[in-house]
């Protein structure tokens, strides 16, 4: 698919005309103009159609963790146990295939099926949204149209990574993904080793499917777009309470809400509460010191809802740590987390790695 880069006016990104018209519209080399025949996909019959605003109005929402099964399948009935825990417990919306879910170790079948699969099970109860991003245009494109036809509600697109490109460039990628339908921009640079600055949101959240930005920089960040009107969800567990109660975002797209959905519900609905965020902050610390999922997937596993599978690179957290998450558990009480299985202490031959998927 093609686009042709603007003059933005206002939202000027960069000063370099040299290749661009008088009249402000960057001109291809002839031999590289191809007709626009790929346009995304429409239908007014889409399932489960849904506006931005829908978006906007979540407060919590699960990045929801994917189970395995021994072979490094899909466990979709434990899958669809956690998807229960969530709405039971108040949760909003999901971001399927996110960092949590790793869908960076997903193909785009299983990303897809999995998408599919949620709204097909869930999607009269909780928002679907689809991480379909990628580093390529094309691909962020393909697998867009793709969730939005099997009725995912709306996508989660990250900035392109690892040969990142120039703001332009940044612009244009979140303008073409963004026509497909309602969509949250995932700014995180100490995954994709760029910052999507405040420029380069200004110039997009003018877009009708801009629902608004998953920030992982900070709340004085977050205060900078909630101060002009746009919507922001905190990326940061352990900064949430404060962005939501603070510094005005609507909530919190929560890795921690796999695990204690209801007392991050609380957290996000029962106005200002500087205790419970304390009561939380070791298991937050707990889950974060190492890259997520890793420590998601080995609390998951202690607690008895999924099988203790990783698929590689990710490995269970050391003997050590996977002792000092079962305090925690009994410190804040095992009423509050998933599942209905005592906690326990897994050992090293418990875990089952998976490098073959």
């Amino acid at each position: 698919m093609t686009t042709s880069l603007r003059s933005y006016g206002s939202c000027a990104i960069g000063t370099n005309t040299s290749n661009r018209r008088r009249n402000g519209r960057w001109r291809s080399p002839e031999a590289a103009v191809i007709p626009n025949f790929h346009l995304p996909m429409r239908s007014l019959e889409i399932k489960n159609r849904t506006s931005s605003e829908d978006i906007k109005a979540l407060r919590l929402i699960t990045a929801i963790k994917t189970p395995y099964l021994p072979d490094g399948r899909f466990d979709l009935e434990a899958y669809d146990a956690l998807m229960n825990m969530q709405i039971v417990n108040g949760a909003e919306g999901v971001i399927v295939g996110g960092t949590t879910g790793e869908g960076h170790l997903m193909s785009w079948d299983e990303h897809i099926m999995l998408i599919g699969h949620t709204v097909n099970c869930f999607g009269g109860s909780i928002k679907v949204i689809g991480n379909t991003g990628s580093n390529s245009t094309r691909e962020a494109i393909h697998a867009s149209e793709q969730g939005f036809a099997v009725g995912m509600h709306a996508a989660l697109h990250i900035n392109p990574y690892y040969g990142k490109t120039s703001l332009e460039g940044l612009v244009s990628h979140f303008e073409t993904v963004l026509s497909m339908g309602p969509t949250i921009i995932y700014n995180v640079p100490s995954r994709t080793g760029q910052d999507i600055p405040p420029s380069v949101i200004q110039c997009v959240a003018k877009s009708a499917n801009m629902a608004g930005v998953k920030e992982c920089m900070g709340n004085e960040r977050v205060k900078e777009y909630t101060d002009q009107g746009i919507v922001v969800w905190s990326g940061n567990d352990d900064q949430c309470h404060d962005a939501r109660w603070g510094f005005g975002a609507a909530g919190v797209i929560s890795v921690a809400s796999n695990l204690v959905p209801g007392l991050m519900h609380q957290l996000m609905f029962g106005g200002n509460n500087t205790s419970l965020n304390s009561k939380l902050m070791p298991l937050i610390d707990w889950l974060f010191r190492e890259p997520n999922p890793i420590g998601m997937n080995t609390a998951l596993a202690q607690l008895g809802v999924v099988r203790p599978v990783f698929r590689l690179p990710y490995v269970p957290l050391p003997l050590a740590r996977r002792v000092e998450f079962v305090n925690i558990v009994k410190e804040i009480g095992r009423e509050h987390f998933v599942g209905e299985k005592d906690v326990q202490v897994l050992d090293d031959d418990d875990f089952i790695l998976v490098g073959r998927y």
